[in-house]
């Protein structure tokens, strides 16, 4: 992203000029054939029973060969981004296999099946215990040098030990020793899991976006010779399904925008990005079903992004203070009618996202979720604050100050609650209770955020 010192010169200050999104009004007038979401739906349903079948086949009285056939088959769905079809099946599955988890280890050998085992059991939040690797150690206490020579194996290895916890000691073993031998397994495996392999060493399953995962795996799964034809059309209807309702979204969201004339509003200061917030939301969820929620979800951090860039970048300190209490009251004063236009707008456009909000959950009864996610973005404004005046007089905090200041300004408390308002009764006021308490989790994330971003804009 470029930028360059530019000058305002209706109020006489300097500021960072950013570049205008090179996006552009491009999904303004691309074309949504709404027939041919139809046709893909109606195909995606009239395969899905044939897809339930595979999974649930044999489910009474079940070996454990049957029993593991389904957890490979499950970790194949996730990788392919169809699993959120079949959640209720894939629960039903997971209880009972996890019944017998440690019959299940004991009869099992195989390096990729254990490592498919532990990320299937851990990702679904069963605490699969990571002693099940031992017997993939040799007498010195090491990982044997024998499992280098199974390169999908030694990829779910590595796959796996990313769902360590801090006391998986063996984990952290395994995560090195896996490392250390991939880069050598790409060169001596096909072209295409070679590419599945270096992948995974740029970024793994665990942390990559789901949609990502599914792009990249399809096209691995087709170059593999056991691969299922049923199973690869669903694949590949379903994104193609995802794709065109992310085209639809993106010309929803690019209208709203334009709509709002930000260009004409505000001095070029801001971060013009919304078709990258879109993206960056769709990693919060994918599913076809939450259409409407990556819509609110965008309008949010659009919102967040036009905050941030207010106090940081261009608002005086009496305009950030005058924004700040403006918001706190969630309602203008008079001091908001002193200032500039394009403050005025920046206040109008975060209330009126916020009514938006309101009419848009309204219907479901649960008008609180939005005056709680009103109240962290108080927070978040208050954070932006504080950092804006240690700015302005040049003031160093300690670290820990600078933390507690810092973790709420990088926006993730904030974020999942707007994250929650598009979820409806998955998101009920006990999601946020558990946010207000401000949980280990939340906290970890945006320590992992603010040290991440400030990194970077060193």
């Amino acid at each position: 992203m470029g930028s360059q010192t530019d000058l305002d010169h209706e109020s006489g200050r300097k500021f960072k000029m950013l570049q205008p999104s090179q996006w552009t009004d491009y999904f303004l007038y691309f074309p949504i054939d709404e027939f041919e979401l139809d046709v893909l739906a109606s195909e995606l349903e009239a395969i899905k029973p044939n897809v339930r079948d595979m999974l649930m086949s044999s489910n009474h009285a079940e070996s454990h060969d049957s029993t593991k056939r389904k957890i490979l088959l499950i970790y194949l769905m996730i990788s392919l981004g169809i699993a959120y079809h079949f959640e209720n099946e894939i629960e039903k599955i997971l209880i009972h296999a996890f019944e017998k988890i440690d019959d299940m280890v004991e009869s099992e050998h195989d390096l990729y099946a254990i490592s498919i085992f532990f990320w299937v059991f851990r990702t679904y939040g069963y605490n699969m215990s990571a002693d099940a690797f031992k017997r993939f150690k040799g007498d010195d206490g090491k990982f044997m040098d024998s499992l280098t020579k199974d390169a999908k194996g030694m990829l779910s290895l590595y796959e796996a030990a990313h769902l360590r916890t801090t006391r998986d000691y063996i984990m952290d073993e395994a995560l090195s020793f896996a490392t250390k031998h991939m880069e050598s397994l790409a060169g001596r495996s096909s072209p295409h899991l070679s590419r599945l392999i270096q992948n995974a060493l740029g970024l793994s399953q665990h942390w990559n976006m789901e949609i990502l995962v599914a792009m990249e795996y399809i096209s691995f799964y087709e170059q593999e010779e056991d691969h299922d034809e049923t199973l690869l059309k669903f694949s590949k209807l379903n994104f193609k399904l995802l794709q065109l309702i992310y085209l639809k979204e993106l010309k929803m969201v690019t209208k709203w925008y334009k709509e709002l004339d930000f260009a004409s509003k505000l001095p070029p200061y801001f971060r013009d990005r919304v078709v990258e917030l879109h993206f960056f939301v769709i990693s919060m969820y994918f599913e076809p079903h939450f259409s409407s929620a990556r819509i609110m979800l965008t309008k949010f951090v659009t919102a967040e992004t036009i905050i941030d860039d207010t106090f940081d970048r261009y608002a005086s300190m009496s305009e950030a203070e005058s924004l700040a209490k403006s918001l706190e009251r969630w309602a203008p004063d008079k001091d908001m009618d002193k200032q500039p236009n394009y403050l005025k707008f920046v206040f109008k456009f975060i209330l009126d996202v916020f009514k938006d909000f309101e009419r848009e959950v309204g219907s479901e009864g649960r008008s609180y979720i939005v005056k709680s996610t009103v109240e962290e973005f108080k927070i978040l404004v208050k954070a932006n604050l504080d950092l804006a005046k240690w700015a302005q007089i040049a003031h160093v905090p300690s670290f820990e100050d600078y933390m507690v200041v810092g973790e709420l300004e990088v926006s993730w408390y904030a974020s999942m609650a707007g994250t929650f308002m598009g979820m409806g009764h998955i998101a009920m006021k006990g999601a946020y209770e558990w946010l207000k308490s401000r949980p280990k989790l939340i906290q970890a994330i945006s320590i992992n955020g603010r040290l991440m971003n400030d990194m970077t804009g060193f």
